[in-house]
């Protein structure tokens, strides 16, 4: 989509404002794009209307869960390549989105943000191109 990899579209999906604010700033700071979502079903809508190079889902939320959604979008064709970045306050999560391949990075809240712009620097990197 986009032909910089340090200028991408990043969708965030979490039901906390402060995280999303938080996210927000620190991506817009690094030249990206961010969308919103506040919770799975909207996160999900937006992911296919908005065709992100990244998605940031928390797992806990209401409408519909962050496992959920990184199993219906990898069940998409066309949403299944974009790379997903799982935030969660819950460590055993893991072993679940172990079985979604789409799901690249488990970070627990809080993060640590320098640590989090070097894991979506390096998911955009090795994302594949989708030019549109």
């Amino acid at each position: 989509m986009y032909l910089h990899r340090d200028m991408a579209k990043i969708l965030v999906v979490d039901d906390d404002p402060s995280i999303v604010d938080l996210l927000r700033a620190l991506l817009v700071h690094k030249g990206h794009e961010v969308i919103t979502a506040v919770n799975g079903k909207e996160g999900l809508t937006q992911a296919k209307q908005e065709k992100p190079d990244l998605i940031i889902l928390d797992v806990m939320m209401p409408e519909m869960d962050g496992f959920t959604v990184s199993g219906l979008l990898f069940q998409d064709p066309v949403m299944r390549t974009i790379p997903v970045l799982i935030l969660t306050a819950k460590g055993q999560a893991r072993d679940i989105f172990e079985l979604v391949p789409n799901v690249r990075f488990y970070m627990c809240k809080p993060f640590d943000p320098p640590d989090l712009l070097e894991r979506v620097k390096t998911l955009l990197i090795q994302a594949p191109s989708r030019a549109a």
